[in-house]
């Protein structure tokens, strides 16, 4: 009965037997290769004159010329530095959006902070005294309906007096 070689070079074979006359088979793994057939030398053709010819063509096809070369190199480093210059351009972008939002945050601060300025003011002052001072220390009487002119403003932001309102 012949034994078998496995993995790690033990070889089995029957007890108390020694090795002399004997056929070992390697097992490479649990399943045995399968054969594979020798290839056979293929057959030396004439090459016609055309096929050297397409071949001929076809290297020179598949090869780069200097003219090629340089043209990718540029195309190449034209690529790198329009990729440099959007990623500088988008970290500047990110720093601007960050800066804008700071600002917009210090706006809303001094926003918050004029109006409480503005409400404690207001909340200190007496309308009516105001009104009795104006009237009676300084003077001051209502406009009469005479005195009241009305006219069309084209730009409502502010009013510039150059000339009289006329009288109307």
């Amino acid at each position: 009965m012949a034994g078998e070689l496995r993995r790690g070079g033990v070889a089995r074979g029957p007890q108390g037997s020694n090795d002399s006359g004997r056929t070992y088979v390697y097992v490479d793994g649990t399943a045995v290769r399968k054969l594979q057939a020798v290839p056979q030398p293929q057959e030396r053709r004439q090459v016609s004159p055309e096929d050297q010819k397409r071949r001929k063509t076809r290297e020179r096809a598949l090869s780069m010329n200097m003219g090629y070369v340089l043209f990718l190199t540029a195309a190449a480093v034209v690529t790198v530095f329009m990729c440099v210059n959007f990623l500088q351009l988008q970290a500047r972008e990110t720093s601007l959006q960050k800066e804008v939002t700071a600002l917009e945050t210090q706006l809303n601060a001094a926003i918050l902070e004029n109006e409480s300025d503005y409400n404690r003011i207001m909340s200190g002052v007496d309308m009516e005294q105001v009104k009795d001072v104006a009237m009676n220390e300084l003077g001051m009487v209502y406009a009469k309906r005479s005195q009241i002119v009305t006219y069309e403003v084209e730009n409502r932001d502010y009013v510039r007096q150059y000339v009289e309102v006329p009288q109307g």
